[in-house]
């Protein structure tokens, strides 16, 4: 038996099935993690989000940014969803969408094996939260996404703000958890996110850190893979392990095995026509 946690396969389909390949997945006896962002920009997202479906008894996923908008744009009206780009367009309007929506809204926001050692998120994890309260505080978005009012939680999880607080309330505390869990690359001590900051460690303002490597932050005691920052590649430091490498944008799509002390990473080349990256978003 083997288990493989994956980076963010942002709708890469035949890449993510060569790797899989190569690694020699056999749902008989291996388990899969994935890092979040099973869709989008890829162009096949659909055939991506019904292979991860399929092996569903064999893998464990945690929500990224993109799956999340992907559920929220599934709760819109249909003349709505034609607006999308024609990636998300396919999962919405397919004659399977309900059910890979159903399925992708039950899945985890932090998933936690103690007895492996390993813990697994998207983005990162906020500068004072031990696992434990990571562990907590996505049990409290996944105990939303799959209870009745997921629709208000999906219509209202957008916008920057607040920065965490553990007297958050109500929707600004879930916002602020998704924001962390999905969307953290850099921040302050005190835990405030740059949400327009992507680049490799080192160009980032004055006063920021990668999340990681914040001064101060809480002491963990398991080994975290996670995914989100493709700029960043591959990086293994600080009991972190960061496994998205621009698979979508012409790098690779890495796998590591997690049930080994020894440091195993498989890689096969990403997409061979880079998706157009997104325009920055300029400084005020």
């Amino acid at each position: 038996m083997s288990v493989w946690a994956i980076g963010d396969l942002q709708g890469c389909y035949d890449v993510t099935q060569r790797l899989l390949e190569k690694i020699r997945f056999d749902p008989a006896t291996d388990r899969l993690w994935f890092c979040g962002d099973l869709v989008n920009r890829g162009g096949q997202s659909l055939e991506t989000l019904r292979l991860v479906h399929s092996l569903r008894a064999n893998a464990t996923v945690v929500l990224g940014n993109h799956d999340l908008s992907l559920l929220a744009i599934g709760e819109r009206r249909e003349e709505e969803q034609r607006k999308v780009n024609p990636d998300l367009q396919r999962v919405v309007l397919a004659e399977d969408a309900r059910t890979l929506l159903d399925w992708l809204r039950m899945q985890k926001i932090v998933h936690v094996d103690r007895e492996l050692g390993w813990m697994m998120v998207h983005a990162g994890l906020a500068p004072k939260w031990t696992t434990q309260m990571a562990e907590k505080h996505g049990k409290e978005i996944e105990d939303r996404l799959q209870g009745d009012q997921y629709r208000r939680l999906l219509k209202n999880m957008y916008g920057d703000g607040p920065t965490w607080n553990p007297r958050l309330a109500g929707l600004d505390r879930h916002r602020a958890i998704i924001n962390i869990v999905t969307r953290l690359r850099y921040c302050s001590p005190r835990g405030r996110i740059s949400y327009e900051d992507k680049g490799v460690p080192g160009t980032q303002p004055p006063g920021l850190y990668p999340w990681y490597a914040v001064p101060g932050r809480a002491e963990r005691d398991l080994k975290i893979a996670c995914g989100h920052w493709s700029a960043l590649g591959l990086f293994i430091g600080h009991g972190v392990h960061a496994l998205d490498t621009g698979a979508v944008w012409g790098g690779k799509l890495t796998a590591l095995q997690l049930d080994t002390d020894e440091l195993r990473v498989v890689q096969v080349p990403g997409r061979d026509v880079p998706a157009t990256p997104p325009k920055p978003r300029q400084r005020r």
